[in-house]
């Protein structure tokens, strides 16, 4: 028996909402808001922050869906249903040419900042191709997420008029908030990754050394951005630190939260305040 064409409609999700779903929007969305913020304090101005938030968007999604489709067959054994890749959704090769897709449009969208931010900028997403394709696997899995989240300072200011190197601070912080939405990220998925085989540095570590680790990356890479400009420390600067460690601890304080997406929202949450105050010290940045 066949089905009217609206029947067909009716029961196939149209493809990009579903796409959407597919692609870690909350976390691209938010990596694009800092960097595009960042872009703004260091004087890149309307043009430069538009083009950062494309390139910074497009990388995004490129590795969202890399990860998806790279995943497909092991979501699928471990019963995830929020992964249209391994739900039936989507086909796998559908994400895959979506991936592509983005990159593609990532590498000129990165060139138009100059070729040197570019070429920086697009490291750090080949750091995140590479951690979706095997080095999740590795102790070292840590390492693509401090590239390429300390990556984007100096994507931001290599593109900016005067061409400069950002301030060591600056990239440290990126580096370690980068280490910390790593740790975070894990924690939900700890037991399905030991199950098939993902022995990143997380997961060699458990479920309690990472619950405690996280706020404390999280809260150093603060800290950083608190005391490394020049100049004394700010009231606003304590309190800040004092804040944000409240909320990194308190987001994977229960160990009930650290089966959900909560330590990860909380971490976006922390990197907000210290994306905050490098806008406060926007002309210190490079």
């Amino acid at each position: 028996m066949s089905l009217h064409p609206s029947e067909v409609s009716a029961r196939t999700p149209p493809r990009i909402p579903v796409l959407l779903r597919s692609c870690h929007l909350e976390p691209a969305l938010a990596v694009t808001v800092f960097a595009t913020a960042l872009a703004v304090a260091g004087g890149r101005g309307v043009a430069g922050a538009a083009l950062v938030a494309g390139a910074v968007l497009a990388g995004q999604l490129s590795v969202g869906w890399c990860n998806d489709a790279a995943d497909a067959q092991r979501d699928l054994v471990c019963g995830r249903r929020d992964k249209p890749a391994a739900t039936g959704e989507l086909p796998p090769r559908a994400v895959a040419v979506a991936a592509g897709a983005a990159l593609g449009l990532c590498v000129p969208l990165s060139l138009l900042s100059g070729a040197v931010a570019g070429a920086v900028h697009l490291v750090g997403v080949a750091a995140g191709w590479a951690y979706n394709l095997g080095g999740k696997r590795t102790v070292l899995s840590p390492l693509p997420y401090a590239v390429g989240f300390g990556s984007l300072p100096a994507f931001v200011t290599l593109g900016a008029p005067s061409q400069a190197w950002p301030a060591w601070w600056v990239v440290t912080a990126g580096a370690l908030l980068g280490v910390g939405a790593h740790v975070v990220n894990v924690l939900p998925d700890i037991e399905d990754d030991l199950t098939t085989g993902v022995r990143g540095l997380p997961q060699r570590l458990g479920r309690e050394a990472c619950r405690w680790s996280a706020p404390l990356v999280m809260l150093a890479a603060v800290g950083v951005v608190v005391v490394g400009p020049p100049g004394a420390v700010s009231v606003s600067g304590w309190v800040l630190a004092a804040v944000a460690g409240s909320v990194a601890v308190v987001g994977t304080a229960l160990r009930s939260a650290t089966r959900s997406r909560w330590p990860f929202r909380a971490a976006i949450a922390v990197a907000a305040m210290a994306v905050t105050q490098l806008l406060l010290k926007g002309s210190d940045m490079a």
